[in-house]
């Protein structure tokens, strides 16, 4: 299961330096001027998880398989952006093809680095890039009202009426300045944003950008976008990207030793996709083996057979049973083996709920 986290906000707040740092990969141009970014860099990193160390200490597979996810870095937003200013129109279409958005917010002040806005201000930033994405959906949502209007008229889509009232309600909500991810729908909603995949409805995480000192203690900055977070319902990350670039090659130790210096447990990244997992209700279960051990990534509240699809579509249609065991029990039993032995082993069919952390075989037939 794929999962696509784009980083938007403003221009030059930080976003292509946050890019390189979170993926290790240097290939998204950052420098000091509005617009660096013109199409968006991608790029793919795996998901960290110490227990697939601990899986592996235990089996000695030939290779570990980390769970992936996708980070598009896209070029930074300005006010007018639903009317085509900037780069308009591209922009957020490319924020549409995105689960999640890590919004990154400038936490720090620096007379060498230049603001778009004259100076920093992280809540009135993050309004800027709220607006435009509302502006955007409601342009959206005026057009999907005119067609839901003639076919409630025809009577040729029997659900068009119920659908044309919930968009009326939406595009009232979105003209009062609320974001479509506070609007309640029901089911006639989710099944509207499904089609349209509003900008606003998406899942947003704010990555409050400091400086060094920063990253011990909150700064005012970052104490308003956490106020501002709060009321949207929404996670604020601190971070450093000079930090998370010097981290860039050093050993799991001296990252480690890095962090501590500077009052932090976890980098950057690994907050990041915590926070992502977490919105978006995913979780890992393992395969272990002598070939490899593997993290697959699926939705919490998945039944065995559903779960066993993202390793092949042949193992849901022909599932039969799973063979489990929790993560705990396969360590301290030291593997399989052990965990048959101790009675940890558990067979489990069609109603199972993959938890967290389970270990699984599947026996299929097709």
């Amino acid at each position: 299961m794929g999962l696509a986290v784009g980083i938007v906000g403003l221009p030059n707040v930080g976003k292509s330096t946050t890019f390189n740092a979170l993926t290790k990969a240097s290939n998204a141009q950052a420098a000091n001027y509005p617009f660096c970014t013109i199409e968006p860099n991608k790029a793919v990193v795996e998901v960290p998880d110490a227990r697939l160390d601990e899986l592996a200490k235990i089996v000695e597979p030939k290779r570990i398989m980390h769970s992936q996810v996708e980070f598009v870095d896209i070029a930074g937003l300005v006010k007018g952006a639903s009317r085509g200013e900037g780069l308009g129109n591209k922009f957020l279409a490319n924020i549409r093809e995105c689960e999640v958005l890590l919004h990154i917010v400038r936490c720090f002040d620096d007379s060498n680095i230049t603001h778009v806005e004259g100076h920093t201000d992280p809540v009135r930033d993050a309004e800027i890039i709220e607006t435009e994405l509302i502006l955007a959906d409601m342009e959206q949502l005026n057009k999907k009202i005119e067609k839901l209007a003639r076919e409630a008229k025809s009577g040729a889509n029997k659900e068009a009426k119920a659908s044309l009232e919930c968009a009326n309600a939406l595009l009232e909500h979105l003209n009062a300045g609320k974001k479509a991810s506070s609007f309640d729908g029901g089911d006639v909603f989710e099944s509207l944003n499904k089609e349209l995949r509003l900008l606003s409805a998406k899942e947003m995480i704010y990555g409050a950008n400091v400086d060094e000192d920063g990253l011990s203690s909150d700064n005012e900055y970052v104490k308003a976008i956490t106020a501002h977070a709060a009321e949207n319902n929404a996670q604020v990350i601190k971070l450093c990207a000079k930090i998370e670039e010097d981290l860039v090659g050093m050993s799991d130790e001296e990252a480690s030793e890095l962090l501590a210096g500077m009052g932090a447990d976890e980098s950057g990244l690994e907050l990041i996709i915590k926070a992502a997992f977490a919105k978006l209700g995913l979780i890992s279960y393992f395969t272990a083996g002598v070939q490899e051990v593997r993290s697959w990534t699926i939705k919490r509240g998945w039944l065995a057979p559903k779960a066993a699809s993202v390793i092949h579509n042949d193992f849901e249609k022909g599932f039969i049973k799973a063979e489990v065991i929790s993560y705990e029990d396969f360590v301290a039993c030291k593997g399989e083996a052990g965990a048959k032995e101790a009675g940890k082993l558990r067979i489990e069919g069609k109603e199972y709920e993959v938890k967290d952390g389970d270990v699984m075989h599947f026996r299929f037939n097709v």
